[in-house]
């Protein structure tokens, strides 16, 4: 038997020590909690991306009583970017989660489905994007997201 080990590596900040442009994007995220609609799990989830052209688009979850017919806040924000910009990769995302009357003390990932989004829109430009996820106690920060996705199924799996 052959064993194969995945290393991931993420980065982990006080937002001090962000750079202003990830405060920035960070901010516009967790504004865009506001914008959710989480009647059912009562977890607001807001999401931004900063495009290579400075440009900044926002997402929140949306869910439904039909749960499978929600949408998640990075989905929402790229695709709202590309729908508009289709030509600008994403150089940045930023994550936050709202629950309870305050902002998540643990960082909040993005789950399977919009992995699988992120890798689509990183394989489409040939480009990494940072991905920041925040909490009240740190950011999580990926410069790929290959680093949360290892051995992602991509484009070149078609070929």
């Amino acid at each position: 038997m052959k064993e194969i080990n995945l290393t991931t590596k993420i980065a982990v900040y006080p937002l001090e020590e962000c750079t202003d442009a990830e405060k920035k994007l960070i901010e516009a995220a967790k504004e865009a909690t506001l914008n959710a609609y989480a009647p059912y799990s009562r977890f607001l989830v807001g999401a931004a991306v900063l495009l290579e052209n400075g440009q900044t688009f926002i997402g929140s979850n949306q869910e439904n009583a039909a749960y499978p017919s929600g949408l998640c806040a990075e989905r929402t924000a790229v695709f709202s970017a590309h729908s508009t910009l289709h030509d600008q990769k994403v150089e940045m995302i930023a994550i936050a989660a709202w629950r309870d009357g305050k902002f998540t003390e643990e960082v909040i990932t993005p789950c399977g489905a919009c992995r699988q989004v992120l890798l689509e829109a990183e394989n489409r430009f040939d480009a990494p994007m940072r991905i920041l996820m925040y909490s009240e106690n740190a950011v999580y920060v990926a410069n790929s997201i290959k680093e949360l996705l290892p051995l992602s199924f991509g484009d070149e799996m078609l070929k």
